[in-house]
């Protein structure tokens, strides 16, 4: 038997998963998605052209690798069948190379509309994309939610018709004035638009339990795809400034089916600093010049709202905890030749509580709101390093930073990027 490997997120995501999944699918048979909606994205740029991947594993784009949407997505069908066409426009084979798990949850209309509306209802808001995951998630576990088998059942009108109405009522609760809640949520349109959709997507709906585990079984490489990442965990993150799923390792297993036997290599995904989209602390966060060059140089606004991120030195507490509830094996550090561009980069090695030194990390939003970063000097300036494809070929500075790192932390960086182009990565 073969074991999965799987690709996760150390921070608040954005960390640059693509490129290491990118890699990795290039001798890999199976690319799995896990956890998540389209509130997510991955960013792999091919031959020329930039596919934004917001459901289906972006491993498929190595033309060879079968991509399966696991039972742990929560999936908006409209959205995955933009994706499709665009696949299929671009000349790949989807029909073959795209399995759905017959267990993820569908996310309807009133969805993101419940996602709007709680937002504005909230003292403090969250940040939610507005997509629809987190209420699609609630249905999930209020034990209402429609899963993909369902479209094919016998009851599926039936149960399409009492979620509609009842959630109709409900954000009629909340905006009674909103007109657009009739037009949008009239069951017929709505019937009609998911019985198209579930005729589309029949040909990819499978057991995806079943066929990962016999996959592997018959020694076939599989990896995994996170998305979001550790520090937005709804169990692990600094909630409630969290997303509504475990894209921790926990997550990876429940949204596959796989167990903790078949996973192999675990690689966390770090940038050579940090960054975050929407609200919640943020203890290296630089609100200032530095910060604003960090965002320019490194292009940080986000894949899938376009919103600009917030950025700050790299913190090696929190990396240290995310490696702690992930069980990490190795790190991807990307964006090195963005720090690389800073005379002097600071790393976060311990937090400042009321005068005392910690390095553990906490998700209490007291213990965060209370924590100063105290950082360690290194020396920048490494020049352009965007051709170098073994470590030895980078220079002093950057080579120290990565070894830095790896001490610290106690696990090696097995991936480095130097640039942004697929090919910009040394592999160790």
């Amino acid at each position: 038997m073969s074991k999965a490997d799987v690709v996760l997120g150390c921070f608040y995501g954005d960390e640059g998963k693509g490129k290491v999944i990118d890699y990795l699918a290039s001798a890999a048979d199976i690319a799995v998605r896990a956890t998540g909606g389209d509130n997510a994205g991955h960013t792999i740029k091919v031959d020329g052209v930039k596919y934004a991947m917001h459901l289906i594993p972006s491993g498929i784009l190595s033309g060879h690798t079968i991509g399966v949407i696991g039972n742990g997505v929560v999936l908006n069908p409209e959205v995955l069948m933009q994706e499709i066409e665009n696949l299929v426009a671009h000349g790949y084979d989807v029909e073959h190379f795209l399995k759905i798990s017959d267990k993820a949850h569908v996310i309807l209309p009133y969805h993101s509309m419940l996602d709007v509306a709680l937002e504005k209802t909230r003292a403090s808001r969250i940040g939610t994309t507005g997509k629809g995951i987190g209420p699609a998630y609630c249905d999930k576990y209020e034990r209402s939610g429609l899963r993909v088998e369902d479209m094919y059942a016998q009851s599926f009108k039936e149960k399409l018709q009492g979620l509609v109405e009842s959630r109709k009522a409900l954000l009629k609760f909340y905006d009674p004035t909103d007109e657009t809640i009739d037009q949008i949520l009239d069951f017929d349109k709505v019937y009609e638009a998911y019985s198209e959709y579930a005729r589309l997507l029949k040909p990819y709906v499978c057991d995806a339990v079943t066929y990962l585990h016999k996959a592997l079984e018959e020694g076939k490489n599989v990896i995994v795809e996170g998305a979001q990442a550790s520090l937005l965990d709804i169990d692990f993150g600094s909630y409630p400034f969290v997303t509504s799923s475990n894209p921790t390792i926990g997550g990876i297993i429940t949204g596959t089916g796989l167990s903790a036997m078949d996973i192999g290599n675990v690689y966390g995904v770090i940038k050579a600093y940090s960054s975050r989209v929407g609200a919640g602390p943020y203890v290296t966060e630089l609100l200032d010049a530095t910060g604003d060059r960090i965002r320019e140089l490194g292009h940080e606004y986000g894949t899938t709202t376009g919103r600009p991120r917030r950025c700050g030195w790299l913190d090696l507490v929190t990396l240290k905890y995310s490696k702690r509830i992930n069980g990490l094996t190795a790190l991807s550090v990307n964006h090195l030749d963005t720090i690389g561009k800073f005379d002097k980069i600071e790393v976060c090695v311990a937090y400042d509580q009321d005068g005392k030194r910690t390095e553990d990390f906490s998700t209490n939003l007291e213990f965060l709101a209370a924590s100063k970063p105290i950082y360690q000097e290194f020396d920048g300036n490494f020049g352009d390093i965007s051709g170098c494809r073994t470590f030895e070929e980078l220079p002093k500075n950057a080579q120290d930073y990565i070894r830095f790192i790896e001490s610290y932390i106690g696990i090696p960086v097995k991936f480095i990027g130097v640039g942004a182009d697929r090919e910009a990565m040394i592999v160790r």
